[in-house]
């Protein structure tokens, strides 16, 4: 290939399979990886600094041009473990939202969640000044990826996005999926989806390399709460997603 192709990935744990086939396959010397934050990752699609993107689904709707270019992505079908909001009151009585920095679609699963599910009269703060350690008592914030590792258990109200959508919905969630801005060619994709393919069978061997966690079961995080096939029910899912996005986004320009 006389161009590589630019790729970017998520940087936290849930894209270690990923990255694990990627790094063990021929077509790392097809490509230029870089790892980044989920927004960044979005951004730098948007932008057209890369050719595709393991990106917050949310970010979809600013590409002008997109395609779901492969078989798997970040998705559950259940608690996943890694996407919470923490809270100081239960959920129907949230009254301020702390949004979380580094994401883009959990940010909007708790919004689309806060008002249609938990029917909560909230505001959302970005960026606040004491993010991830509001005082007040109808105070909440959405956190994700590793940095909420163990953190279950300090906060008496926490929900699990994932298991929260399923609840609203019977679906499954996808995070984030593969997503090119452009055409790319059949046969790089056919290899880049084996690539993938070999780094999910091979997580038993990934885990060996991964630094345990007293406070967290990193096993039964790869192997059992993270769900990495992109099915149909995902994609209903995600189109189902994108449909409250847009009506969030309606109704704040009505305000």
């Amino acid at each position: 290939m006389d161009t590589k192709i630019r790729i970017s990935a998520v940087s936290y744990t849930n894209t270690k399979p990923f990255l694990y086939g990627i790094q063990h396959s021929d077509m790392i010397n097809d490509i230029e990886l870089s790892l980044d934050m989920p927004s960044d990752c979005a951004q730098k699609l948007i932008d057209n600094k890369v050719d595709i993107g393991l990106i917050p689904v949310a970010a979809i709707l600013s590409l002008p041009r997109w395609e779901i270019v492969s078989d798997y992505c970040i998705g559950a079908s259940g608690p996943v473990n890694s996407v919470f909001i923490f809270s100081n009151c239960e959920a129907k009585d949230i009254k301020t939202l702390q949004l979380d920095p580094e994401s883009r679609s959990s940010n909007n699963l708790a919004l689309v969640l806060l008002k249609n599910y938990w029917k909560a009269d909230h505001q959302t703060i970005k960026n606040a000044p004491d993010y991830a350690a509001p005082t007040d008592p109808h105070s909440a914030f959405v956190q994700i990826g590793d940095r909420t590792f163990g953190k279950k258990q300090q906060y008496k109200y926490v929900y699990d996005l994932a298991e929260e959508w399923h609840k609203f919905t019977g679906l499954p969630f996808v995070f984030a999926a593969w997503v090119a801005n452009k055409p790319i060619p059949a046969g790089f994709m056919e290899e880049f989806n084996k690539a993938l393919k070999f780094g999910l069978e091979h997580r038993t061997e990934l885990l060996k390399e991964l630094p345990q966690r007293a406070d967290f079961d990193l096993e039964d995080y790869l192997m059992h709460k993270l769900d990495f096939e992109l099915t149909e029910d995902k994609r209903k899912a995600l189109h189902l997603f994108h449909e409250y996005i847009k009506a969030l986004n309606r109704d704040s320009s009505q305000d």
